[in-house]
């Protein structure tokens, strides 16, 4: 029996008093069923712990029961494909076992201990390794290799090792010898306390874009391999759906999907889409290298702190096998929000808006684990972090969009009344900036064309130039500008609805690729030019338009497959037949 027992109970905070075998940052299992906890704070008088299941039921003198070790995942085969909830407990498991509902004190292994992998071993007997050499390889999905390491911190020579065969996560497969003569097995399997960066040798320059297939992220706002980039909206304005474009078609090896405190019916829908859809690049189920964690709202509030720390630990580890990983969070206010609450129950000082005065330190720290990176073992791979903000009545100037602002290089600021016009995606173009362009330039010139960011950087000023322009429109309308001016408002409306507008259910626009999208760009200014040239000569712009040309070219994303994309090299010539009828 425990002798420290439980003093008082305010919803997810215990407390436990004259408590003295509790260290910081532990994991504790509170009362009879054995609930996840993790101390938070120790006094001389009292020792806090927040409690990451629901305490309903839980009363003052049940025992809480220290384990001697900070809150761990297990890393190992079987991660991919998975449904995890906050705390890695298989959902799929538990579904099998309890039902629908997790029932407290749920005691479920992570990852699936019967399950034989086809180990081949890469190391000999008598060699010497170190913390991130791979000493196993096995196929965990028909995508992903799953590479097995040795733990960091970890060295010593090879005394014993397994033929290569079939083996469950806790069989041993290789001994090591450590320099003070212990010996330490190697399974199929490890753990990693959450909140605490995995090693890496160096982290390098950003410099690769992550390639996604969205004209208006790929051309206008890039983000980097190992970036960071906010997506902060109002209700509806589609941060979750921008995500799931961003999941399926980003170039990413392994996608990393955390649902935090969002609605249950929005994580039934991923749940039900991944599992349909077919990877672009190689045919395979998407979920061969996808994992979901899925901590919805009606799940304890503590749990969705720890489901971000768990997302992150599960993409460092496939970072550091070499794999370029990007983590979805929905949604980082919701996480944020968790915070406040338990906050407020452990009556710290509250900060602006009720938040925790340490809220800007718990979001960098977020974001700092993202980066591309040399390994341990000498390989390259990246962690990109893409979290959603949902600021309440889409006011960006509230504390977690503007910290989140501070920390993140790319901000997709998406537009309530783009949305509401359904123009897909709803990114406003004025407020969304990103710091890569100049990192992705020397990419771009040698595996694209150097047009590319040149032509974007046009493209940039007509709608900055439109912007203005609408200004005087509401105010005298538009009949009184000249002719020139007109142009960039038309011309504009083609950059809008036929480039940056995007259909994610048109087997051609919902990928584009790097070069059709420079063709693209390349027809529009081209037709922007030559009106330009027309103008000059004096030529109405009433009859420019009324050759039909501007519609045509608006939709050219439809009429061009991504098969033919040679077809839009037409074009020019297409827009000089019709323009020449009005010379």
């Amino acid at each position: 029996m425990s002798e420290n027992v439980i003093y008082s109970i305010n919803g997810p905070v215990v407390t436990v008093k004259n408590a003295t075998a509790f260290s910081m940052m532990e994991m504790v299992f509170v009362g009879h069923k054995r609930l996840m906890g993790e101390v938070i704070s120790i006094k001389k008088e009292a020792t806090t712990i927040q409690v990451y299941e629901s305490t309903t039921g839980l009363t003052s003198g049940e025992p809480v029961y220290p384990s001697g070790q900070p809150i761990q995942a297990t890393l190992g085969p079987g991660i991919l494909r998975n449904i995890f909830d906050g705390i890695e407990r298989p959902l799929k498991t538990i579904a099998k076992e309890s039902g629908a509902f997790i029932t407290c004190g749920s005691d479920v292994s992570a990852l699936d201990e019967t399950t034989e992998w086809d180990v081949h071993i890469c190391v000999k007997q008598g060699d010497h390794v170190c913390g991130g050499q791979i000493y196993a390889t096995l196929p965990e999905t028909d995508l992903i290799e799953h590479r097995l390491m040795v733990p960091p911190y970890v060295e010593g020579d090879v005394v014993s090792i397994k033929q290569d065969g079939k083996y469950r996560v806790h069989d041993e497969i290789v001994v090591l010898k450590l320099a003070d003569g212990t010996l330490y097995p190697c399974t199929l399997c490890q753990k990693w306390p959450i909140k605490t960066a995995r090693p890496i040798k160096e982290r390098l320059p950003l410099h690769i874009p992550l390639i996604t297939g969205q004209r208006i992220f790929d051309t206008l706002f890039p983000i980097a391999k190992g970036g960071t980039a906010a997506i902060p909206g109002g209700f509806g304005t589609g941060k979750t759906m921008t995500q799931h474009q961003l999941a399926k078609w980003c170039d990413a090896d392994i996608i990393v999907y955390v649902g935090c405190g969002e609605r249950g019916n929005e994580m039934t829908q991923v749940l039900e889409e991944f599992s349909e859809l077919i990877d672009p690049k190689s045919q395979k189920p998407l979920t061969d290298r996808t994992v979901l964690i899925a901590n919805t709202s009606n799940m304890p509030v503590a749990a969705r702190e720890a489901s971000i720390y768990t997302g992150l630990t599960l993409a460092e580890y496939y970072r550091d096998m070499g794999y370029h990983v990007a983590l979805m969070a929905d949604s980082t206010s919701r996480w944020a929000e968790a915070l406040r609450e338990i906050s407020g129950r452990l009556e710290e000082m509250p900060a602006e808006e009720g938040f925790p005065a340490y809220l800007p330190s718990r979001i960098s720290q977020f974001y700092e684990r993202a980066g591309y990176m040399e390994t341990l073992n000498g390989a390259k791979g990246s962690v990109t972090i893409i979290g959603a903000v949902s600021p309440q009545g889409a006011d960006f100037s509230e504390p977690v969009t503007q910290n989140t602002k501070r920390f993140v290089r790319c901000f997709w600021a998406l537009d309530k009344s783009l949305a509401y016009a359904r123009h897909y995606f709803a990114i406003n173009w004025n407020e969304s900036y990103s710091e890569y362009v100049n990192d992705l330039t020397r990419w771009y010139h040698h595996h694209v064309d150097p047009r590319f960011l040149h032509e974007r950087q046009q493209l940039m000023r007509l709608l900055a130039e439109e912007t203005k322009l609408m200004e005087i429109v509401k105010l005298i309308g538009s009949d009184v500008l000249p002719d020139d001016q007109k142009l960039v408002i038309e011309i504009s409306k083609v950059i809008r609805v036929g480039y940056l507008q995007q259909n994610a259910f048109h087997q051609d626009d919902t990928y584009v690729p790097l070069i059709k999208q420079l063709k693209m760009m390349d027809v529009i200014l081209y037709l922007y030019e030559h009106a330009k040239r027309l103008i000059s000569k004096g030529i109405p712009m009433r009859l420019i338009m009324e050759t039909g040309i501007f519609d045509k070219v608006i939709k050219m994303k439809y009429d061009v497959s991504n098969q033919a994309i040679d077809q839009l090299d037409d074009y020019p010539a297409m827009i000089d037949d019709a323009l020449a009828s009005v010379q």
